[in-house]
């Protein structure tokens, strides 16, 4: 499988044509950013960690009945996915109160979520990403209701297996944000899952084991990726 041309590149991905229809390449490089890419640093191996562990999940949540974009691994930083129109929202599910939910609502760092919070934000690094409700989603044609509920719905059922998988490794998935786009009208996972895009503490320490560790200047990011993968059982 050969990259084709350069289609997209992001702030920790590269997305290229390839030769196989209706599939892209995503290619994870070892850039690394915070605060909507105002500063971007590289990390040895970030490419390769963050691509083994998205397949990992990818792989344990289609097994779940949760569709995905992922195909499969095509290098150690590469993996074939299906090409999708994307909906330029995130969804995010709090299990724990941390980040800007804390600065928003003046709420204390670290308190237990019961139940888990949802919400819905843009897609827009110049905008630093506004939340948004279902009314501006509909209204501005995001999104339709019926695939609006069902985001919604895939997004608590992909809390509820990971949230699991993580705490039998003794870790807390505090929380995550994740992407859906469309293909042939059907409605699949995208994007990635990597501790780029979620907070995991350790469950004992709440030790922080995500990209909070560069957000926050604490180091050992890489490292920190590599324990919660073999936490999880994957070699990287």
């Amino acid at each position: 499988m050969q990259r084709g041309e350069k289609l997209y590149s992001g702030k920790a991905k590269s997305v290229y044509a390839c030769d196989q229809d209706g599939a892209l390449i995503l290619h994870f490089r070892n850039d690394t950013s915070a605060f909507d890419g105002e500063r971007v640093e590289q990390l040895d191996r970030k490419g390769i960690v963050n691509n083994k562990f998205n397949a990992f999940i990818m792989e344990y949540l289609e097994e779940a009945g949760i569709q995905t974009h992922f195909l499969k691994l095509i290098s150690d930083d590469e993996a074939l996915v299906r090409q999708l129109d994307m909906f330029p929202i995130e969804c995010v599910i709090r299990n724990v109160a941390s980040g800007s939910i804390c600065r928003r609502l003046g709420v204390e760092d670290g308190i237990d979520l019961n139940p888990p919070t949802f919400e819905f934000f843009l897609k827009n690094d110049a905008l630093h990403d506004p939340m948004i409700n279902e009314s501006h989603i509909e209204s501005f044609g995001w999104a339709s209701a019926e695939i609006v509920a069902q985001m919604k719905q895939e997004t608590f059922k992909v809390n509820k297996l990971l949230s699991k998988l993580f705490a039998d490794a003794d870790m807390i998935l505090v929380d995550f944000k994740i992407e859906f786009g469309m293909q042939d009208g059907k409605l699949y996972l995208g994007d990635e899952f990597s501790p780029d895009g979620c907070r995991i503490w350790d469950a004992k320490t709440r030790e922080k084991l995500d990209k909070d560790r560069f957000r926050k200047g604490l180091g050992g990011v890489v490292e920190a990726y590599e324990q919660v993968a073999q936490r999880l059982g994957l070699e990287v």
